[in-house]
C-alpha cells in the first residue's frame, strides 16, 4: 500500500470513528420519547391552585392583577368536533369561557358561542390575534388575554419585542386586560410536565402545547372546568374517519395525523398531544375537570 493510500485509509477510519462517537453522544444526551412507554402513575399531582397567581402573570396593560374569579368555567377547544353540535347557546351561558389562540367565533356562533372571558395565546399566534382586532379585541371588550412563550421573546426587555407589541395593542383597547406568563411561571409549566411524565421537556425535544398551558391556567382560575371538543388519549387508535385539526380550517391538517406525527417526532420540537391528554385524564378527578363532545372514559386506566 502506498503512503497516500495509507493516509487516506487512516483519515477514513478517523472520520468514521468521530461520526460514530458524535451519534453515540447525541443519543445518550437525549431522552427517547414514546408515549406508549410512559408510566402515568396515580400520585397526587402538584397543587396548581397554590402556585400563586400574583407572581405568575405580568400585567401588560397597567398595574392590573389577574384574579381567580370563576367558580365554573368552560374551555372551548379549536377542534372540528365542535362543528354541527349547536353548543353555542349553552357555552355562552357559562360563568367564564376560555378560548385558545386565534380560534374565531364569528361565523361559528351556533356551535362555539360568541362570548369570551379568557383567551390564552401562544407567542407564535400573537400576530394572528392582533392583526384582527375586530374579532379578538373589540368583539369581547371585557376579556382577559393571557400570552405565553419563551421569556426571551416575551419579557419587557426582550429584543424580540413581542411584549412591546402586545403593550401597544393593549393601550389601544383599554377595556381588554393583557398578561404575559412570568419567566418563573414558564419554568413551573416545564417542571410540571417533567413531574407528570418523567420526561425532561428539552431533552425529549418536546414543546408544550397551548392546550397544556390553557388547561393549567383553567385549573388555576376555576374551581370546575368543562372541556368541549377535546378528544381522549385513546381516540386516535379507534377513530373511523378524518377530522380537521381546527374547526375554522376545514381543509387543514387531519387531527389524528397531527397528533401521532408529533408524538413520534424525535428531531426538532414537537407537541406531545396524546401524552398531555393522558395527564389530563388523571387530573380530571383531582381538579374537577369533565369532558364532552366527545365524551371521555371514566377510568384513566382504560385509556390505552
Amino acid at each position: 500500500m502506498t503512503n497516500t493510500s495509507a493516509r487516506t485509509a487512516v483519515l477514513i477510519f478517523i472520520f468514521a470513528l468521530v461520526t460514530f462517537l458524535i451519534i453515540l453522544s447525541s443519543n445518550n444526551s437525549e431522552e427517547p420519547f414514546n408515549y406508549k412507554d410512559l408510566k402515568i402513575t396515580h400520585h397526587n399531582p402538584p397543587n396548581i391552585r397554590k402556585w400563586g397567581i400574583q407572581d405568575g402573570y405580568i400585567s401588560v396593560s397597567g398595574n392590573k392583577t389577574l384574579h381567580s374569579k370563576c367558580n365554573s368555567c368552560v374551555l372551548v377547544t379549536s377542534s372540528s368536533h365542535l362543528l354541527n353540535t349547536g353548543l353555542g347557546p349553552k357555552i355562552d351561558q357559562a360563568e367564564c369561557i376560555i378560548r385558545m389562540n386565534d380560534a374565531p367565533t364569528t361565523g361559528y356562533e351556533k356551535d362555539v358561542g360568541n362570548k369570551t372571558t379568557f383567551r390564552v395565546v401562544a407567542h407564535s399566534s400573537v400576530y394572528r390575534v392582533l392583526r384582527r382586532p375586530q374579532e379578538f379585541l373589540s368583539r369581547a371588550p371585557r376579556q382577559t388575554l393571557i400570552f405565553w412563550g419563551p421569556p426571551i421573546k416575551m419579557v419587557q426587555n426582550s429584543k424580540a419585542n413581542l411584549y412591546h407589541i402586545i403593550e401597544r395593542a393593549s393601550s389601544a383597547f383599554p377595556n381588554v386586560s393583557a398578561f404575559v406568563l412570568s419567566p418563573r411561571n414558564m419554568m413551573r409549566f416545564d417542571e410540571l410536565f417533567r413531574a407528570e411524565t418523567g420526561r425532561d421537556r428539552e431533552k425529549s425535544h418536546s414543546w408544550l402545547s397551548t392546550g397544556w398551558f390553557t388547561m393549567v391556567i383553567a385549573v388555576e382560575l376555576c374551581n370546575n372546568v368543562h372541556v368541549y371538543g377535546m378528544v381522549p388519549p385513546n381516540y386516535c387508535s379507534k377513530r373511523q374517519h378524518k377530522m380537521a385539526y381546527h374547526y375554522y380550517e376545514p381543509r387543514g391538517s387531519d387531527e389524528c395525523t397531527t397528533y401521532i406525527q408529533n408524538e413520534r417526532g424525535r428531531r426538532g420540537n414537537h407537541h406531545r398531544f396524546i401524552t398531555e391528554k393522558l395527564v389530563f385524564a388523571r387530573w380530571a378527578s383531582v381538579y374537577n375537570i369533565s369532558f364532552s363532545h366527545p365524551e371521555w372514559f371514566k377510568d384513566p386506566d382504560n385509556s390505552n
